[in-house]
């Protein structure tokens, strides 16, 4: 082992971190449940793509001589419109479909913005400690008393809602979550030897901080990342279901939800299609989850 390398020297422990998380990630695998939400999702997602390409049908051009037309396997359905079509005649399969795409999408990269700022904030304050840690940690205190509805209506209410702004405020109102968990992970590893070590062979403290605690954050707050792809989904939902989502003629969970709730019934598809392919995409996201919580616990308990 070199004497003048920091990371020689402190790579040991971001090392054990890494392989606790592969760890967890096989432990999780194992489970039939993971394969099968897993699976089931990723289908999803796959029809997202591939369905709009391949069916002869509309999610956005209007044709009301269709109608409310129920779904193919009741009566007065029509292929190919196989969950039937809303007030104006659009095809409801596709238009939940590109919902499903559009909050996913939106769900995955609020997720990873605030994952970044949130760790970037938490490391930062557990690592210097002091009057910046105590700073900070009272802005995130600030942050967190905001509810997310409230932030996002005044917002959002204020300017047309956009994807970018719909992010923008979901990264603003989640990352102080992040951030708290990071900054616990930080103080605890900060006293270290191998932190120690690096410091004594030259290493910055940016250095430090990205090379060898950064890589620590991901066990304990994996899992949760993957249940906060969820909680945005349905913040994107409730969004479109009040005003403030993405606008019409875009397609998402909540303006088609919205919209057919004057139609519950004699067309209730419209509104329990959407529905329920949004409770099958969160349930899959949560059991995932779930599992990933489950796995990291036996591991930590010294389970294989």
């Amino acid at each position: 082992m070199s004497a003048t390398s920091p990371d020689l020297v402190a790579d040991g422990a971001p090392a054990k971190r890494h392989g606790v998380t592969a760890r967890i990630a096989r432990r999780a695998w194992i489970s039939t449940e993971m394969k099968v939400a897993f699976g089931f999702f990723v289908i999803l997602i796959m029809l997202t793509i591939f369905a709009p390409l391949v069916i002869d049908a509309s999610a956005t051009k209007m044709n009301v001589a269709n109608k409310f037309l129920p779904p193919v396997f009741f009566e007065g359905g029509k292929w190919p419109h196989l969950f039937g079509t809303d007030q104006l005649g659009r095809d409801l399969f596709l238009r939940s479909l590109i919902g499903l795409r559009n909050a996913f999408a939106i769900g995955v990269i609020s997720v990873v913005g605030m994952f970044v700022l949130g760790c970037a904030i938490g490391i930062y304050a557990g690592y210097r400690g002091g009057w910046v840690d105590a700073v900070l940690m009272r802005l995130t205190d600030v942050q967190m008393s905001i509810p997310v509805i409230i932030l996002a209506i005044t917002i959002l209410g204020m300017s047309r809602p956009t994807p970018f702004t719909i992010i923008a405020v979901l990264i603003l109102a989640s990352w102080p979550v992040y951030a708290r968990v990071s900054r616990g992970v930080t103080l605890a590893e900060r006293q270290k030897e191998y932190v120690r070590a690096a410091k004594i062979l030259g290493a910055s403290d940016f250095r430090i901080m990205l090379r060898h605690i950064a890589p620590t954050i991901l066990p304990p707050i994996g899992f949760v990342a993957v249940l906060d792809i969820a909680r945005m989904m349905i913040f994107e939902a409730i969004f479109g279901f009040i005003g403030i989502g993405i606008q019409p003629p875009t397609p998402t969970f909540g303006t088609i939800i919205s919209s057919g709730t004057q139609y519950l019934l004699n067309a209730w598809w419209i509104t329990i299609v959407p529905g329920v392919l949004l409770v099958l995409s969160l349930g899959s996201l949560n059991l995932m989850g779930g599992l990933l919580e489950r796995a990291r616990n036996d591991i930590l308990q010294g389970g294989e």
